[in-house]
């Protein structure tokens, strides 16, 4: 097979378990950490993330979603939006876990953000992250964002190489907060482009 039999399209309601899976892998299991926490009496971790894959609204929302299909099926994924023009106050009441990711996304405010990108694993190397970071910069024209920025942990050295082959360079970072998620990364590195 080669790139003539992968189409990339908006996402819909029916992507909805494979964009949960492709977030739980760009965020390197901090989602499913997440959704068990979310998860209502009855239901499962995975179907949280399935729920909120189809919302209409909010920042995992199938809306903000780009996903690249073969032979009928979601091989990679990509999540992008604009980041608000007015830094987001960090409420008292926000988690831990989130105040540096929200303190990093605060430093590039308008930029268009690549929240998720993420291949199926049998589906890497063959230049699908590539194509849907060209996918990123042209809905970033389109929006007239003022740059492209990228948040991921210093320990994900292959998507850092990816990012910065294709232009985003280092602006900042802020040591994760943990709690019970295990990952080997000490911090979370924002990019721009």
């Amino acid at each position: 097979m080669n790139d003539t039999d992968i189409r990339y399209r908006p996402a819909t309601p029916a992507d909805a378990e494979a964009l949960a899976e492709l977030i739980n892998f760009a965020g390197e299991g901090l989602p499913l950490y997440l959704w068990e926490r979310m998860a209502e009496p009855g239901e499962s971790a995975w179907d949280v993330g399935r729920r909120r894959a189809q919302r209409e609204t909010g920042a995992f929302s199938y809306r903000n979603a780009v996903v690249a299909e073969r032979g009928g099926s979601v091989i990679a994924g990509l999540v992008a939006y604009r980041v608000a023009d007015e830094p987001e106050p960090i409420d008292a009441e926000t988690p831990g876990m989130f105040v540096p990711l929200i303190e990093l996304e605060n430093m590039v405010p308008g930029s268009w953000y690549v929240n998720v990108l993420a291949v199926f694993p049998q589906h890497r190397g063959q230049g699908l992250g590539g194509k849907l970071l060209e996918i990123a910069a042209e809905q970033a024209r389109e929006n007239a964002s003022r740059g492209e920025s990228i948040i991921v942990s210093d320990a994900n050295t292959g998507a850092r190489r990816l990012y910065e082959r294709r232009g985003y360079r280092f602006v900042d970072q802020r040591p994760m907060v943990k709690d019970d998620w295990e990952n080997p990364g000490e911090n979370w590195v924002l990019l721009v482009k």
